[in-house]
């Protein structure tokens, strides 16, 4: 915890406690998202070929993943952390550093 702790920057064993609660809500709460956006643009388990469904599948998890990341870290009052640790830093690598002031 001590690790985690000093790694993240946080200041309990608390903090760090609802961090991983969030992530892995956040992961269950992205893959229960992805099913119906799946089937709402027209790919389906049983009629896809597998080999369109899954990277099409994953790749929509991981987008809501970390659009819906900083979201659940808010219900858990640790939206700041993944703002700013996770988030922002991937808008940054996708091109959207304007939009940020550079610390």
């Amino acid at each position: 915890m001590e690790k985690l702790k000093q790694r993240w920057g946080l200041t309990s064993n608390f903090q760090v406690l609802l961090i991983l609660i969030v992530f892995s809500i956040n992961g269950s709460f992205a893959a229960w998202i992805a099913r119906p956006l799946t089937e709402f643009i027209g790919l389906d388990y049983e009629t896809t070929s597998p080999w369109l469904f899954w990277p099409v599948r994953i790749l929509l998890i991981f987008f809501i993943y970390q659009l819906t990341l900083p979201l659940v870290g808010f219900f858990f009052g640790q939206f700041n952390f993944f703002w700013n640790f996770f988030t922002k830093k991937m808008l940054m690598r996708m091109g959207f550093k304007r939009f940020f002031k550079e610390n």
